[in-house]
C-alpha cells in the first residue's frame, strides 16, 4: 500500500507491566517516544490510559492511524485470552473503544506476532517469505508469517507454543521448563545473573556453562517441533537473551541438530534485531507495508 509520506501513525506496546508508545512515519523515524506503568490494569486502567494518550497526542498531531501490541491473544480487535500478568484485560475491546474515540482505523495484534511483523517490515526476515519466531522471556510466545500472513488459527489460539510439551511427571510445559524466568531462577542459588551466566560459560566455567547447556537443550526441544511441523525459511529468536547472538544461536543448533533426522533441518536460525523498537513497528506495519 503506497501512502503518502507525511502520514503519522500512533504505536502502543503493551506488556505486563509497562505501556511504551510513539509516534512513527512512514520512514519509520520514531519519535514522542514515552512509557507508562500498566498499574496492573486495576479498574481497567490500560484502556482508558489508551484513551488519554491518544487524546493528548492527537492535540499535537494529526494521525492516520493507530497500531496496538500487546500481551495477550487478540481476535478482531479484543483481548480474547490474557494470563495472570495483566488482571482483568480479557474481553477488553481496544480497537472499538479506540476506533470509536478516534475515527480512525486501529489494528490490534498480539506482542509476540507484533515483533515478527517488525522484523518483516525492517529487521531481520525482510527478504523471507516463511518466517517463525519465538520470543524467549518470562513466558515462550510464537508467530508464524507465511508470504506476509500471520497464521493464528481458527479460534487465534495457534502458536502458542509455551503450553506445549507438557510433562506430567514434573506437572510442566514447554514455557516452565525453558523460558529465560526459569533460567534465572536456576541460577539463583549461585546468585548469578542471566548474563553473567552466559559470560562465565563462554569461558567453560562450571556450574555455569552446564546449566546454560541444559537450558538451551530445553529450548531447542520446542524448536524443533517449529522446524518439523512449519519447515519455516527462518526461525527468529526473539526476547532479551537473544542478544546473546552467535554463541546462543550455535548452542541452540548443535542440540537441534541431534533431535533432527538428517536432511531435515534446513531452517536458518537468525537472531531478533530491532530489539525494543520490533512490536513498535509491527504494531504499524498495516498501515505501512
Amino acid at each position: 500500500m503506497k501512502i503518502v509520506s507525511n502520514k503519522l501513525f500512533l504505536a502502543f506496546d503493551i506488556g505486563g507491566t509497562t505501556i511504551k508508545y510513539g509516534i512513527v512515519d512512514n520512514e519509520l523515524n520514531v519519535v514522542d517516544f514515552g512509557s507508562t506503568e500498566t498499574k496492573h490494569n486495576i479498574n481497567g486502567y490500560i484502556l482508558t490510559e489508551l484513551q488519554e494518550i491518544t487524546k493528548d497526542v492527537q492535540k499535537k498531531h494529526e494521525l492516520s492511524g493507530i497500531g496496538v501490541s500487546t500481551a495477550g491473544i487478540v481476535k478482531d480487535g479484543k483481548i480474547l485470552y490474557a494470563g495472570p500478568t495483566i488482571p482483568g484485560y480479557q474481553g477488553t475491546d481496544i480497537q472499538g473503544t479506540l476506533e470509536a474515540q478516534t475515527g480512525l482505523s486501529v489494528f490490534v495484534v498480539n506482542d509476540v506476532d507484533a515483533a515478527l511483523l517488525g522484523e518483516n517490515l525492517a529487521g531481520i526476515s525482510q527478504n523471507s517469505d516463511s518466517t517463525y519466531c519465538v520470543a524467549l522471556g518470562t513466558g515462550i510466545g510464537g508467530a508464524y508469517l507465511n508470504n506476509d500472513q500471520l497464521l493464528s488459527g481458527s479460534h487465534a489460539y495457534a502458536n502458542s507454543i509455551g503450553y506445549t510439551l507438557y510433562d506430567d511427571k514434573t506437572k510442566t510445559n514447554y514455557e516452565q521448563r525453558a523460558s529465560t524466568l526459569t533460567l534465572q531462577h536456576n541460577l539463583e542459588k549461585y546468585d548469578t545473573g542471566v548474563i553473567d551466566a552466559f559470560e562465565f560459560a563462554k569461558l567453560d566455567k562450571q556450574p555455569y556453562l552446564r546449566i546454560i547447556n541444559d537450558w538451551a537443550e530445553e529450548v531447542s526441544k520446542g524448536l524443533v517441533n517449529i522446524v518439523l511441523l512449519y519447515d519455516p525459511e527462518v526461525l527468529v529468536i526473539g526476547g532479551a537473551v537473544s542478544k546473546q547472538g552467535d554463541y546462543l544461536l550455535k548452542l541452540l543448533h548443535d542440540h537441534m541438530s541431534k533431535m533432527i533426522p538428517e536432511g531435515l533441518f534446513k531452517t536458518e536460525l537468525k537472531i531478533a534485531k530491532l530489539t525494543d523498537k520490533a512490536q513498535i513497528y509491527g504494531a504499524v506495519s498495516k498501515f505501512i507495508s
